[in-house]
Formats: structure tokens, C-alpha cells, sequence
């Protein structure tokens, strides 16, 4: 293992996001604040609780999820994506950097910085709702498990993208409608039988289930259910990146 790649790719990545703190921590955290404000004082003033839950501290979790899950796909996929459009991967592609360094590297940083986001939202939400977190290490576990997995997805995503306007079709045409559809601000059990169903089909379910489950002892979904989706996508990604990087898909061309 080539330690002193992964050093300095992971250093690279993250004093990028220094260079740019207001977009990569201060806007998300400021635009969290604003769904605090609405939803948790404004709205969840008048709807009382859900599942013996104010509904201020009901949707810190599937707030934290929905900018973990953008921020994390779009640092990781930003990381790579650069590195391809001027020329530099070739740069890491001639030197002794093995495919696990390079995705330690760019994953890491990108992991790393979405667990310091999420850790700020949960900081910030102090200032709007009191919460208590029944399961402190679940929720550590799942916020790194889902910060990995879908920094995973964004480099795959990076690798993938022929011009910048590619890196934002998932984040926005995807997970943020997977994210308000997947019970980030209400429960499916308060959806008919059949759209509960439905929701079921929807992978961040069991993400923002596994998740509020940490903090509330609740789920929509069995905990051991989520754990497995988590683990399995992470899999997956994994497999998928060891592939890219064997055939050179959208890196050598």
C-alpha cells in the first residue's frame, strides 16, 4: 500500500474544500438551517408529534441524510471529474498508484468531509430542536457506511460524466427526489397500504429508516434490513470501481 499517495491525494482533495468553504460546508449547513426553520418550527409547531416524536427532532435524520447523500455523491464525483478534464489522472495512472490507493484517496477525502457536514447539521439542529440520539454508535456507523458508499457512487458517477452538466443529473434528477420521497419528513406508515408498498422500492428508505432508527429506537424498516442495504450497495460500488479501473472505462479513452 502506497501510504504516501493516498497522503497526498486525500490532502489535496481536502485543502480544495478549504479553498471553497462557503460552497462545500457553509451554504448546506445554511440551507439546512432554512428546512429547520421551516418545517421543524413554522410547520412542526402545528403537527404536533410523530411516533412520540416532536416533528422538529422527526426529520433531523432525513435532513442529514439528504445532504449527505448530494454533498457526498457531488464531492466525490467533482475529485475525480477534474483530474480527467485537464489531465492529470494520467498523471496518477503512470505512477505507482495502485487502483485502492487512488479511491482512498478521492473517496476518503470526499467520505471525510461529508461526515464533518453531517456532524455540523446535527451541531446546528441543537439550535432548533432538543433530540436525544438512543443509539449514538449505530449512528455514527451509519452515517460513515452511507458518507462511504455514496462517495463511491459519486467517483463512479465522476468517471463516468463527459462534461460538468453530467455531474449534477444524478445528484439533482435523482437522489433529491429518492431523498423527499423516501420519508425524510414523514414516515410510509402514514402513506395508504398500497403507496407503502410502493415506497418500499425505494433504496433510501432503508437508508433514512436505519438512520432515524439510531436516533429514535423507530423504524419504518427492521434496523438489520437497513444495515444489509447499506453494506450491499457499498459492495456493489466497490466491485464496481475495482472494474473500472482494471479495463480503464472512461479513464485511458
Amino acid at each position: 500500500m502506497n501510504w504516501h499517495a493516498v497522503k497526498a491525494i486525500f490532502g489535496f482533495e481536502m485543502a480544495r474544500t478549504f479553498r471553497t468553504l462557503g460552497e462545500s460546508i457553509i451554504s448546506p449547513v445554511l440551507t439546512t438551517s432554512l428546512y429547520f426553520i421551516v418545517f421543524g418550527a413554522a410547520i412542526g409547531a402545528r403537527m404536533g408529534e410523530v411516533g412520540g416524536v416532536s416533528y422538529g427532532a422527526f426529520i433531523i435524520p432525513g435532513l442529514i441524510m439528504l445532504s449527505l447523500l448530494n454533498e457526498s455523491i457531488s464531492n466525490a464525483a467533482f475529485g475525480i471529474y477534474m483530474p480527467k478534464w485537464s489531465g492529470t489522472i494520467y498523471e496518477v495512472l503512470s505512477a505507482p498508484v495502485g487502483w485502492g490507493e487512488a479511491v482512498l484517496g478521492y473517496v476518503g477525502a470526499a467520505a471525510t468531509k461529508s461526515v464533518m457536514l453531517g456532524l455540523l447539521i446535527l451541531v446546528t439542529a441543537r439550535f432548533f430542536v432538543d433530540y436525544d440520539i438512543a443509539h449514538p454508535l449505530a449512528m455514527a456507523l451509519f452515517l460513515v457506511l452511507t458518507a462511504l458508499s455514496f462517495s463511491l457512487f459519486g467517483f463512479i458517477i465522476g468517471l463516468w460524466a463527459t462534461d460538468f452538466q453530467k455531474l449534477q443529473i444524478i445528484p439533482l434528477m435523482v437522489m433529491t427526489p429518492l431523498t423527499f420521497l423516501g420519508g425524510a419528513f414523514y414516515s410510509i406508515d402514514m402513506l395508504p397500504p398500497f403507496w407503502q408498498k410502493v415506497a418500499l422500492f425505494n433504496p433510501v428508505v432503508y437508508l433514512i429508516s436505519g438512520f432515524r432508527w439510531s436516533f429514535f429506537g423507530q423504524s419504518d424498516v427492521n434496523v438489520v434490513v437497513s444495515f444489509g442495504a447499506i453494506c450491499g450497495f457499498l459492495s456493489l460500488c466497490l466491485l464496481a470501481v475495482w472494474w473500472i479501473f482494471r479495463t480503464g472505462w472512461r479513464l485511458k479513452n
